[in-house]
């Protein structure tokens, strides 16, 4: 596969109805399951209502994954931030690579730290802060809290 051939999405959304742990449990083994069969590699991030995804491969996957998503009720404001080639994948090792932040949490990205004081919901990032969100999450600290396998069932 040319790298050309690659596009990564970035996204936000919000919950459109209360997610209990075990609905997100199943978004993730629906992803991670739907993701290994189409070739796509990603981040999900949720913090209090509010979701932020990476998805990155095949264009014509990503983009009919993106719209599957658009339409799925569990979601609502779904945005799109960013759609852009790439040379090579982000986030390769992982099929869905998940994290539930706090508010908090976020505040303690450099240049976020203000939006998240006042904002409730990702969708309101623009580009800009989509890709420092995404440059934290690689550089160290956040990308080690990022969850692999999913917990297991109590």
């Amino acid at each position: 596969m040319s790298a050309e051939s690659l596009i990564h999405i970035i996204y936000a959304s919000a919950e459109s109805r209360s997610l209990s742990q075990d609905d997100l449990d199943l978004i993730l083994r629906q992803s991670r399951r739907n993701n290994a069969r189409l070739g796509i590699t990603g981040i999900l991030l949720y913090a209090e209502g509010s979701f932020f995804q990476v998805l990155g491969g095949p264009a014509e996957a990503v983009d009919t994954l993106y719209e599957t998503i658009a339409a799925d009720p569990r979601h609502c404001k779904v945005t799109q931030i960013i759609r852009e080639p790439i040379a090579r994948r982000v986030f390769q090792d992982w099929t869905m690579g998940y994290s539930r932040l706090t508010k908090a949490e976020l505040r303690d990205i450099d240049g976020l730290n203000d939006f998240f004081a006042d904002a409730t919901c990702f969708t309101e990032l623009d580009p800009g802060r989509a890709k420092k969100l995404l440059k934290a999450f690689i550089a160290g600290r956040w990308h080690e809290r990022i969850v692999h396998p999913l917990p297991s069932a109590a």
